[in-house]
C-alpha cells in the first residue's frame, strides 16, 4: 500500500484580529503543513468589506486588479509547493522569498542604508550615499532594482560626465549602488541573476587621479619653515608633522587620539575606518619621536589624564553629527594653512593632509621599507594576509625604520638654522 506524503496547501489571508488605527488589515498568503501555519505579508492591506469585494465571483476596477496581483503571490506559493520533491519550510522559503525585493525602488534602500548609518554614527558615509541618491533621484527618480543592467549603468554614467562630474564622482555613487544590490542580495531579496556588475556586465570606473607625494627635500623645507609663534598657522603645520611622522594617520584618527593610547614612547590606536568592519581589530603602533612628543606638549590637552583627547579638538559627549562637524572644520583650517605654506615655499602641488599620509608611504618605501611594514604602518585591510604570515614588526624594527622620516634633519637642514629643533621652541 503506497502511503501519501503530507502536503502543503495555500491560500490568501487576511488578518482580520489585529486591524490597523484606520481600520486596514494586512493581506497574506498562508501556508499550511503537518498543522503548522506560516503567514507570508503581501503589500497589500484593506479593511474587511474590502477584501469581500476583491475575493468575491466578479470583482471590478481596482478591485479586479487587485485579486489579479493576489492571486498570483498564492499561484507562486501553490508552484513551489508542488514543485518541490518534499517540502520543507526552509526549501519553500528559499525559493518563495527570493525577489521579493525586485521591483522595490533603489531610492527606498537608500532612505533604509542612510538611516542605517547614521544610527551607527557613520556620518559622513550616509552623506555619501545621500549624495548618491540624490544623483539617482535626478537621473531616475522612480527607478527600480530590475530596471538596473549595465545599459542603464552605461547610461548614467555619460550623463554623470555631462554634467561635469568627475570619473571618481561617478565611482563613489555607483559603489553605493553596487552595496544595495550586494545587501538585497545576502537578504535573500534579490538574486544574483539581477546583479549588474562585474566582467562582461558594467565595471565601475576607478580614478586616474595622480596622488602626490613630496620628496625629502620637501617635507625639509616645511619642517624648518618658521611660522608666527603659537599662530594657527604654526599648529596647522605641526598638526601636519604630526600626521606624517604618526604612520599618516588621518585627521580624524589624530583627532580620536587619547592620552590613553600612548603607553612609554609608543602611540596604539585603532583606525576608525575600520572599526565597525573588522571583527579582529588590529592595533596601529607608532614610535613616537621627540618631535611628535613636541607637538602634543605644545598643543595638546594640558591635563593629560587618560581619558582626555590629546588635541583640544573633540569632547565628551558629542553626537556624531557635532563631531563629524568638528572634525571638518579643523581640516579645513589645516588644510587652508598648510596649502599656503606649500605655495610659500614653492612645493609642487596642493599640499593637504592627505599628502602628509601619501608622503609617509612614499618615503618609506623609497628608504627600503617593505611593503609589508607600510602596509601594516598605515592600517590598510588589503594586507590581512601578508601579515599573518608575518606576525607584524616588533618595536625595535619599527624604531629603526621610522628613523628613515627624519631623514632630511642631517642632509638638508638649513645653515643658520637653530640648533633646537623648530616643533620644540
Amino acid at each position: 500500500m503506497k502511503i501519501e506524503k503530507p502536503s502543503a496547501s495555500t491560500a490568501i489571508f487576511i488578518d482580520k484580529y489585529h486591524p490597523k488605527s484606520d481600520g486596514a488589515c494586512a493581506i497574506s498568503i498562508r501556508v499550511t503543513f503537518d498543522r503548522k501555519k506560516k503567514c507570508y505579508l503581501t503589500p497589500y492591506s484593506m479593511t474587511i468589506p474590502d477584501f469581500d469585494k476583491v475575493m468575491g465571483e466578479k470583482p471590478r476596477k481596482e478591485y479586479k486588479e487587485v485579486a489579479l496581483k493576489l492571486q498570483s503571490f498564492e499561484k507562486k506559493a501553490a508552484d513551489i509547493v508542488k514543485n518541490l520533491p518534499v517540502f520543507s519550510w526552509s526549501l519553500f522559503e528559499k525559493r518563495y522569498l527570493s525577489n521579493r525585493g525586485a521591483n522595490d525602488l533603489i531610492n527606498l534602500a537608500y532612505d533604509e542604508k542612510i538611516q542605517a548609518l547614521k544610527n551607527n554614527g557613520q556620518i559622513g558615509t550616509a552623506i555619501s550615499y545621500e549624495c548618491a541618491q540624490n544623483s539617482f533621484g535626478k537621473f531616475d527618480n522612480r527607478v527600480k532594482f530590475t530596471d538596473i543592467n549595465s545599459d542603464f549603468l552605461f547610461r548614467y554614467e555619460k550623463w554623470m560626465l555631462q554634467q561635469e562630474r568627475s570619473a571618481t564622482t561617478v565611482s563613489i555613487y555607483l559603489r553605493t549602488l553596487r552595496t544595495l544590490f550586494n545587501d538585497a542580495i545576502t537578504d535573500g531579496l534579490l538574486s544574483r541573476e539581477y546583479y549588474p556588475f562585474g566582467k562582461k556586465k558594467y565595471e565601475i570606473p576607478t580614478s586616474n587621479n595622480i596622488k602626490k607625494a613630496l620628496t625629502l627635500k620637501d617635507i625639509a623645507s616645511i619642517y624648518y619653515y618658521k611660522p608666527k609663534k603659537g599662530s594657527t598657522e604654526g599648529k596647522a603645520r605641526d598638526y601636519w608633522l604630526f600626521m606624517y611622522f604618526c604612520n599618516g594617520i588621518n585627521i580624524k584618527d589624530m583627532c580620536l587620539l587619547k592620552y590613553e593610547n600612548i603607553n612609554g614612547d609608543i602611540l596604539e590606536f585603532e583606525r576608525a575606518k575600520t572599526v565597525r568592519t573588522k571583527r579582529n581589530i588590529e592595533q596601529i603602533r607608532v614610535v613616537l619621536n621627540a618631535d611628535t612628543k613636541a607637538i602634543i606638549k605644545k598643543w595638546g590637552n594640558p591635563s593629560r589624564k587618560p581619558g582626555d583627547y590629546i588635541f583640544p579638538v573633540l569632547i565628551d559627549g558629542l553626537s556624531p553629527e557635532r563631531e563629524r562637524q568638528l572634525i571638518y572644520q579643523i581640516t579645513q583650517v589645516v588644510n587652508d594653512h598648510t596649502k599656503n605654506i606649500g605655495k610659500e615655499l614653492k612645493i609642487e602641488g596642493s599640499l593637504t593632509t592627505y599628502v602628509a599620509r601619501h608622503s609617509f608611504a612614499t618615503i618609506l618605501k623609497r628608504s627600503g621599507a617593505s611593503t609589508e611594514f607600510i602596509g601594516e604602518a598605515l592600517g590598510h585591510s588589503n594586507v590581512r594576509t601578508t601579515q599573518n604570515y608575518l606576525a607584524g614588526f616588533e618595536d625595535e624594527s619599527k624604531r629603526e625604520t621610522v628613523k628613515a622620516l627624519t631623514a632630511f634633519k642631517k642632509s638638508f637642514r638649513p645653515k643658520k638654522a637653530m640648533k633646537t629643533a623648530q616643533i620644540s621652541e
